[in-house]
């Protein structure tokens, strides 16, 4: 049975979601920062920890990851940032 949303793999980088890593003070200079964008087809892709093997073993009942799903973790910081740039509808 075909999943009723799947990933497009061609989406491009639209805009940034809220404010840079730098600009909230989680990252360095090193390249490995957490980051929000949407994607020109309206999907959003996000940057973050892959928490996956530690938090997937205490999943709340009824929710599950997906073999080709990894979960990940960004900064509280970052998702009110982005905020103002998530519309409501």
């Amino acid at each position: 049975m075909a999943r009723p949303w799947e990933a497009d793999p061609t989406a491009g980088f639209k805009r940034r979601l809220g404010k840079s890593p730098r600009e909230l003070g989680n990252t360095t200079d090193n390249p490995d920062c957490p980051d929000m964008w949407e994607l020109d087809n309206g999907d959003v892709a996000i940057i973050g920890r892959d928490l996956t093997a530690s938090l997937g073993k205490v999943l709340p009942e009824g929710v599950s990851i997906g073999a080709d799903e990894r979960l990940v973790v960004i900064p509280r910081n970052m998702i009110i940032a982005a905020k103002p740039d998530i519309p409501n509808v």
